[in-house]
């Protein structure tokens, strides 16, 4: 499996984004000095697009996947392809407050831990619908990482379109996320311009 290795605060400043989106909570000191180049429209939508594949954890082939996906739905390119983002197992782990950053959300449903209605799923990538029931593993609830996590996840809030109970350790989907639930700092505007050229 191909594994992005660029240092994560390094990747930060140069995509310009808060490193808090991924869950970490370490600020960088240093300042991305730029000699006012003035950046291409170009420039401008992939940086868009590396941004949104570096925030979810998705690598270019899958992400074109995802753009195809949203492109033949019903409404709006963009906003369809951010709610597919959105709806990321990984993700939803993550928004749900089970895990610190989406890096660990990725490894716990790869190692097994998490359920979705009652079925261990270790796919990152898996798609969650409505209604689905999002939960830690029994026997993975009574480690110390899980309330490690749920206590620095605690002035976490989870999104409005997922109900959860870190207390628990589950978590249900109430709704598909519409683009206005979604605060990644992404214009997906440009990505579909840059795709659709």
């Amino acid at each position: 499996m191909a594994v992005n290795r660029v240092p994560v605060l390094k990747r930060c400043r140069s995509l310009d984004l808060e490193p808090g989106f991924l869950g970490i909570d370490k600020k960088s000191s240093r300042s991305l000095k730029r000699a006012n180049r003035k950046m291409s429209e170009y420039g401008l939508q992939l940086r868009e697009k590396q941004k949104a594949k570096f925030i979810y954890g998705v690598l270019e082939k899958p992400f074109r996947n995802y753009y195809t996906k949203a492109s033949r739905m019903k409404g709006t390119v963009g906003s369809n392809l951010m709610t597919l983002l959105e709806r990321r197992l990984d993700n939803v782990v993550f928004r749900l407050g089970l895990a610190r950053t989406r890096m660990e959300a990725r490894q716990m449903v790869d190692h097994k831990h998490i359920t979705v209605n009652g079925k261990c799923i270790n796919i990152p990538s898996y798609l969650v619908s409505v209604g689905d029931v999002i939960a830690v593993k029994e026997s993975a609830q009574s480690s110390t990482l899980y309330k490690n996590v749920v206590e620095a996840t605690a002035g976490r809030i989870v999104p409005e379109w997922l109900d959860g109970g870190k207390e628990t350790f589950t978590g249900t989907v109430k709704q598909f996320p519409t683009r206005e639930m979604i605060d990644v700092p992404v214009n997906e505007v440009l990505i579909v311009e840059l795709y659709s050229k």
